[in-house]
Formats: structure tokens, sequence, C-alpha cells
């Protein structure tokens, strides 16, 4: 696949780069709203949003500046401004995740970008009824094996042992681009088009990294990417980031917040092979 970076302009301001909605988080789980806003900047958008509980806020503050915050009451404001919503990495599936779960799918207009991740996969796998009779129209998932057996309601061997076909499943039964992770994820879109990635390796077996890769997505797409080209490309520069992390730390030492260090070498190596 050809892949080309979102352009830069010279006259331009944060705004001309997008603005994510991160719906993210909980309070025992403050880190996976961390890695999926901060990712979501370090590709290049203009904007992260966070909308999450106080506690989580203020976790996340505590360790960077970058992010505007959001608290939970706001959100449906803030939902008209995004140019993608990121929702569900570190959610949580309690009450409380249910119902800022059905208050997004709910208030958001169905032609914005939808990324949903973990714990929005699981929660939608329980509440089909009302993602799917709101027919959005711009959806990327990333699930593992395991949520992906939750979507299509079948056992975890059924996925592992039809791999592609299972992604090309979920992409059809939700008119959704399907990420579907593993060490060659499969990225799958509702019309049959398919980019099996080569890029990565097990030092990213890590909690964390699905959610730098969630952020990865939704700042491509924030940035005006195509949802299928802007999912594969995140998927390709997540890898790539892995793979520079492994030379410098070694597989073992890898953590997911060291990916996000690392995404400027994978920029910078696309930016060369695309010269070349």
């Amino acid at each position: 696949m050809d892949f080309k970076l979102p352009k830069r302009f010279e006259n331009s301001n944060k705004a001309s780069y997008g603005r994510v909605i991160n719906i993210a988080g909980s309070d025992y789980m403050p880190g996976a709203a961390y890695l999926s806003s901060v990712s979501a900047l370090k590709i290049g958008c203009g904007y992260c949003f966070l909308c999450s509980t106080e506690r989580v806020i203020d976790a996340v503050a505590a360790q960077t500046q970058n992010i505007v915050f959001v608290p939970l009451r706001d959100l449906e404001l803030n939902l008209s401004q995004a140019d993608v919503v990121e929702l569900g990495c570190g959610l949580s599936q309690d009450k409380q995740a249910v119902e800022i779960f059905n208050r997004t799918i709910l208030s958001l207009a169905k032609d914005v970008p939808l990324v949903i991740d973990a714990d929005g996969l699981n929660i939608l796998s329980k509440h089909q009824e009302i993602f799917l009779s709101k027919g959005f129209n711009s959806l990327v998932f990333t699930p593992h094996p395991k949520e992906a057996s939750r979507l299509l309601d079948c056992s975890l061997d059924d996925i592992l042992n039809n791999f592609e076909a299972s992604a090309v499943e979920i992409s059809k039964k939700y008119n959704s681009v399907t990420v579907l992770k593993s060490h060659r994820t499969v990225v799958v879109a509702p019309d049959g088009c398919k980019y099996i990635n080569t890029t990565g390796n097990n030092s990213m077996a890590k909690a964390g990294s699905g959610d730098v890769l969630t952020g990865m997505i939704s700042g491509l797409v924030a940035q005006g990417m195509d949802i299928f080209e802007a999912a594969s490309l995140g998927v390709y520069l997540h890898g790539l980031s892995g793979d520079f992390a492994k030379e410098k730390l070694t597989e073992y030492s890898v953590m997911a917040e060291d990916l996000i260090s690392f995404i400027p070498n994978a920029i910078k190596y696309l930016q060369t092979e695309i010269k070349h």
C-alpha cells in the first residue's frame, strides 16, 4: 500500500489539523485516557479534548499540559465541535460507562467519524440495537480477537481460525473499517479493501499499546484522511514505532508510552521512503 501523510501548510493554525474528542478513562484506568490522547497529538492533530471523570482529568493533567479537558456534564456540547470522536479506551463497563456510551451514540451526528476501541466495543456488543439504529457512516473499530468474538457472538477460536474472514464479517455487519489486531494486523473496509500490516514486533505486547493505536488513527482522521487510509497508515506507523522502540530499548523493555516517543522516528522514516 502506498502511504501518504496528511499535508501540512505554512499558513495554518491548530484548527487546520482537526479536533479529536476522546471519551476515555475511568477512575482505575487513567493511563488509557492519557495514552490515547497524547498519541493523537503526536501524530499531528491540532486539538485533543479529553472527556472523562474528574479523577481521570486530575491524573492526566498531572502528566501533560497539552490536552484540553472536558467534564462529562459538557459532553454533548463538545461533540458538536468534533472532527472525530474516540470512544472506549479504559472506559470500563460499569453503569456509568454504559450511560456515557449511550449518551455519545445518541448525541453524535451520524456523519462524524467515530473510532471505537476496547470497552467501547465490549459495551457495543451488549447494546447493539441502540448503536445499529443510529446508522453511522464513518466508523473505525479496533478490536483484539476476544473483542471481535463478542462483536460476532462467536468463540475466540472461530476468530483465530478465520482471522481475515472475521474482520470482513465485522466490517459488513457494522459498516465499519475494522482493525483486527494481531502480530499481522488486518484492516478491512466495508467495500472489501484490505491491508495486512507487516511492521511491529513482540515488544508491543504490553497494556496500553492499543490505546496508542486508537489515538494515532483518530489523529490522522482529524487531519482529513479517509478512514480506511487513516486506519492503515496508523497501524503501519504504530508498528514502525514499535520497531524503533525495540531497537533502542530491547523487546523486553518497551512500554506503551515509549511507542509515542518513537512516532516521530516512524514519520521521518516514511517521509524518506515517500521521497524515494
